[in-house]
């Protein structure tokens, strides 16, 4: 079985040391960055299943890293979990808006703390399980290539809604801010309004039922369980 794979970004050395012993001694495989610069490009390389990620770091902040590792592809259902410090100033609510799944205040016991990571992974899978799950329940999604089936019927969806479903349905039952929606889907470098989400997700209900889709009034659009 492949061990599963954590990146650790913080520029304080001596947490990226204990935090790998402990993580490592349960069987992960760790690899580390002391800034977010070099933790966005090791993430590309490593395609960790989580990313714990400091907030507060010089030349990029987490935020700004964790902003930019969602804009990439194949890490955008990658788990990133913050690390803060006690007293720091930050918004949780700015980090999940941001992209993040969890965050975890230091200092935490180490035990606690691979915990924690289990639990994240676990919650992943979960995840995976209950997507794969929608498919008895009707809906099925290709990445490879592009479509969507409904009850054995192949759907042409565009581009953008094609993403957008694929995206509510990476985690059934998770609400999805409308920035968020906006940040994985169209990215941060097109200026679109929330009415283009509503239009998309308006096309969606009609082509898949309205049932698999409820709107949490402002918050954004989960994918029901």
């Amino acid at each position: 079985m492949d061990k599963q794979r954590v990146l650790l970004v913080d520029d304080e050395q001596d947490i990226l040391d204990l935090v790998s012993y402990n993580l490592q001694k349960e069987g992960f495989e760790v690899e580390m960055a002391d800034n977010g610069k070099d933790g966005v490009k090791k993430a590309k390389k490593f395609l960790p299943e989580l990313i714990l990620l400091d907030v507060m770091m010089p030349e990029m902040d987490g935020m700004e890293t964790c902003i930019e590792i969602r804009d990439i592809p194949e890490l955008k259902h990658t788990l990133i979990a913050f690390l803060t410090a006690r007293g720091e100033d930050y918004s949780q609510i700015a980090g999940f808006e941001a992209g993040a799944d969890d965050y975890i205040t230091k200092p935490i016991k180490p035990r606690v703390l691979v915990s924690r990571v289990k639990a994240l992974l676990r919650r992943k899978s979960s995840g995976e399980d209950e997507s794969k799950k929608k498919k008895k329940k009707g809906i099925s999604i290709d990445k490879d290539r592009y479509i969507v089936l409904k009850d054995g019927e192949e759907l042409s969806l565009p581009k953008k809604e094609f993403e957008l479903l694929s995206l509510l349905m990476s985690q059934p039952g998770r609400v999805f801010t409308r920035e968020s929606i906006l940040s994985n889907v169209w990215g941060n470098d097109v200026v679109v309004g929330d009415r283009t989400i509503d239009v998309h997700i308006r096309k969606l209900r009609e082509k898949l039922g309205d049932s698999y889709f409820k709107t949490v009034k402002g918050v954004g659009y989960k994918f029901n369980d």
